[in-house]
C-alpha cells in the first residue's frame, strides 16, 4: 500500500516535489500530478457510504407506507385508507434508491465553482473533514502545521471525552442529560433557548462567519422568542388547542411552512441572481478582456504565502472540469429512467408527476446546498415535505398518500445527495483533491449505500418490532409523515388560520433582505442578516443557535486578543470539536445496539413552592 503524499495544510504551502518525495520508494511507483490528485480524492472517499439512512426515509416516509403505521393511525381516521399500504421489501427498496439517489449528484455539478469559490460557502463539516485529513498528511518540517495537528488532536480528545461524559447522564428518553440543560432558566428552556453543550455546534460557530452565526441567533429570537409564543396565544382560535406537537394543523404547521417560505425566498433569489450574472458574463465575454489595467499588488511574505495557497487550491479545483454536457445528459438520462421506473414501484405516482418533480428538483437542491454551506444543516426532509404536500393534494384521495410519500422520497434523495456532494467538493478543495475523483467516489459510495442501507434496514425491520409505540424502536416520524400525506390530500386549506398569509409575508421579506444586501454599500450590507441562516431555527429550535453564537463569541474575543493565533488555530480547534463529537457516535451506536442504557438521567423541573 503506497503512502499517499502530503497535502497542503492551512497556510503552509508544500511543493509537489516535497509531497511526491513522501511516497514509499519500495513500491517503485511513479506518480504524475494528475494521478496524484486523482488517487488522493478517490482513496479517501471511495468507500465512504453516503447517508442513506435518514435521507432515504428508513425512519420516515418508507415506514409511513407500511401496514403497522396505517393501523396505528386508525382505520377510522379520515383519509387513512387500507389500500394505501406498501410494506417494506428488500428488492423494491434497492431499486427505488438506485433510480433516485444519483440525480442529486448531477443536479449541481455545474455550480460547484459558484458555491465553493464565488460564494465562499463554509460547509463546516466539509471544512472539518479537510482539516482532519490534512493533519494526517502534513509536512512534518513545518512548525505551524505540527502545532495545528497538536491543537486538533487536543480538542478532538477533549470533545470525545466530553461526549462520553455526557452519555452517562442522558438516561432513557429525550428529556435527560446535558442536551436538555436549562442553562438560561426553565422558562426560556420551554422555548428551546438553552446551551446544550454540543461541541459540534460550538465548532460550527468557530468556522462559520460571524454574520452567519448572528443571523441564526436572530432567526431564533424572532421565531422562538416572539412569533411562536404569539401564535400559541391564539390556540383555540387560529387552530385547535388540543393538537399534538407534531400536528400540521397546529403550531407545527406554522413552523414548517414559514421556514420553507424563507428558505425558498432566499434560495430562489440567489439562483435567479446566479443565472442573471452568468448570462451577463456570457454576453460581455467578447469585450471583457480588452484594455484591462495592469495592477501590481505589494504584499508581505505572509499575505503572499496565503495568496499562493489559494491560487494553488483554485488551480487544482478547477483543473479537472466536469463538462456541463456530461452533467446535463447524466441528469436527463437518469431522470428518464427514473420517470419510467418509479410508477412501476408506486403506481399512484404517475410518470408525469415524477417528471415535474425533476424539473423543480435542481432549484430545491441549490437552496438546500446553499443553506448547508452556511449553517451545516441539511434540511432535506423540509424540502421533501414540499413534494409530499403538492403531489398528495394533486393526486387526491385515490392513492394520494402513497404518491405523496414516494414524491417526498424522490425530493429528499435529490436535495440530500446534492448537499453531500458540495460538502465533499469543499473537502476536496481544501485538500487539493481531484474534483473528478471526488465525483466518482460519490457515485461509488452512493451505489454501495443503495445496497447496504436497504439490506441493513430490512434485516433490522425483520428482526425487531419497528414502529411499536411501546417498544424500543418507535419510529415516531412514520406516523407524522403519513399524517402529513393525509393532510396534503385535504389540501393547503386545512393548514391553520393565517399560515399561508404568514408564509407569503416571510417569502417576500426574504427577497427584500437579499435585495438590500446587494444594493447597499459593503460597510452596511456586512451587517444585514442572511435569510437562509435565519430560517433554520424557525424549524429546528433555538438551542443550536445559542451553541453557534457561543462559538462565534469565543472566536471574536480570540481575534481581539491575538488575531494571528486565531487565524492559525481556530480551524484546528473547530475541526477537533466537530470530529471528536462525531467519533463518539460510533461507540454510542454500539452501546445502543447492545441495549446498554446510560446509568443516570439528569432531569430538571421547577422547584416546589415553599
Amino acid at each position: 500500500m503506497v503512502e499517499l503524499p502530503s497535502r497542503i495544510h492551512q497556510n503552509v504551502l508544500i511543493s509537489y516535489e516535497e509531497r511526491l518525495a513522501c511516497v514509499d520508494i519500495k513500491n517503485n511507483l511513479n506518480v504524475s500530478r494528475e494521478e496524484r490528485n486523482w488517487y488522493q480524492g478517490y482513496l479517501y472517499n471511495c468507500f465512504k457510504l453516503k447517508g442513506c439512512t435518514h435521507a432515504r426515509g428508513f425512519g420516515s416516509y418508507l415506514i409511513a407506507m407500511d401496514e403497522k403505521t396505517y393501523k396505528l393511525i386508525g382505520a377510522d381516521y379520515p383519509g387513512n385508507h387500507a389500500e394505501d399500504v406498501i410494506n417494506p421489501g428488500l428488492w423494491w427498496m434497492i431499486g427505488f434508491l438506485f433510480v433516485v439517489s444519483f440525480l442529486g449528484l448531477f443536479s449541481l455539478v455545474p455550480l460547484r465553482k459558484v458555491m465553493v469559490l464565488d460564494y465562499k460557502l463554509t460547509y463546516p463539516s466539509g471544512t472539518a473533514t479537510a482539516m482532519l485529513i490534512n493533519s494526517f498528511h502534513t509536512n512534518t518540517g513545518a512548525e505551524l502545521a505540527a502545532n495545528q495537528v497538536k491543537c486538533l488532536g487536543k480538542y478532538l480528545s477533549l470533545s470525545l471525552v466530553w461526549s462520553c461524559f455526557k452519555w452517562f447522564f442522558s438516561g432513557v428518553g429525550d428529556a435527560c442529560g446535558f442536551d436538555n440543560f436549562p442553562t438560561l432558566g426553565l422558562t426560556l428552556f420551554k422555548n428551546t433557548f438553552y446551551f446544550d453543550f454540543s461541541p459540534t455546534y460550538v465548532g460550527c460557530g468557530l468556522i462559520c462567519p460571524h454574520i452567519v452565526n448572528c443571523s441564526v441567533l436572530l432567526g431564533a429570537i424572532i421565531s422562538w422568542g416572539f412569533l411562536w409564543p404569539f401564535v400559541s396565544q391564539h390556540a383555540g382560535d387560529w387552530y385547535p388547542a388540543d393538537l399534538g406537537s407534531n400536528d400540521f394543523k397546529g403550531l407545527y404547521g406554522y413552523k414548517v411552512f414559514i421556514a420553507i417560505a424563507i428558505i425558498l425566498g432566499d434560495g430562489l433569489y440567489n439562483l435567479v441572481k446566479i443565472i442573471a450574472v452568468t448570462v451577463k458574463e456570457l454576453c460581455s465575454n467578447s469585450s471583457r478582456h480588452l484594455n484591462l489595467p495592469v495592477v501590481t499588488n505589494v504584499v508581505d511574505d505572509e499575505a503572499s504565502e496565503i495568496l499562493l495557497v489559494k491560487k494553488k487550491r483554485d488551480e487544482v479545483f478547477l483543473k479537472d472540469r466536469i463538462p456541463l454536457g456530461f452533467a446535463v445528459s447524466g441528469y436527463v438520462g437518469l431522470a428518464a429512467i427514473s420517470t419510467a421506473t418509479i410508477p412501476l414501484i408506486f403506481p399512484p405516482l404517475k410518470w408525469y408527476f415524477v417528471l415535474c418533480s425533476y424539473f423543480i428538483a435542481p432549484a430545491l437542491a441549490f437552496c438546500n446546498s446553499y443553506g448547508t454551506g452556511l449553517t451545516d444543516w441539511s434540511l432535506a426532509s423540509t424540502y421533501g415535505k414540499i413534494g409530499l404536500f403538492i403531489i398528495a393534494s394533486v393526486v387526491g384521495s385515490d392513492g394520494g398518500v402513497i404518491a405523496g410519500l414516494a414524491a417526498c422520497g424522490v425530493m429528499m434523495s435529490i436535495v440530500s445527495t446534492a448537499a453531500d456532494l458540495m460538502q465533499d467538493f469543499k473537502t476536496g478543495y481544501l485538500t487539493l483533491s481531484s474534483a473528478k475523483s471526488m465525483f466518482v467516489s460519490q457515485l461509488v459510495g452512493t451505489a454501495m449505500g443503495c445496497i447496504i442501507a436497504p439490506l441493513t434496514f430490512y434485516l433490522f425491520w425483520s428482526a425487531f418490532d419497528i414502529g411499536d409505540p411501546n417498544g424500543p424502536y418507535k419510529a415516531p416520524y412514520a406516523v407524522i409523515f403519513r399524517e402529513m400525506a393525509i393532510l396534503g390530500i385535504e389540501g393547503f386549506a386545512e393548514l391553520p388560520k393565517h399560515c399561508l398569509a404568514l408564509c407569503y409575508g416571510f417569502f417576500v421579506a426574504a427577497l427584500i433582505v437579499n435585495l438590500l444586501r446587494d444594493i447597499t454599500p459593503p460597510k452596511i450590507s456586512q451587517f444585514i442578516p442572511i435569510p437562509m441562516a435565519m430560517a433554520v431555527p424557525f424549524y429546528i429550535g433555538a438551542y443550536f443557535a445559542i451553541d453557534m453564537f457561543v462559538g462565534t463569541v469565543i472566536l471574536f474575543v480570540w481575534e481581539r486578543i491575538n488575531r494571528k493565533d486565531a487565524d492559525d488555530y481556530a480551524g484546528a480547534v473547530a475541526s477537533g470539536l466537530i470530529c471528536g463529537d462525531g467519533i463518539w457516535t460510533i461507540p454510542s451506536a454500539i452501546l445502543s445496539i447492545l441495549r446498554i442504557n446510560p446509568p443516570i438521567c439528569m432531569y430538571f423541573k421547577p422547584a416546589l413552592a415553599s
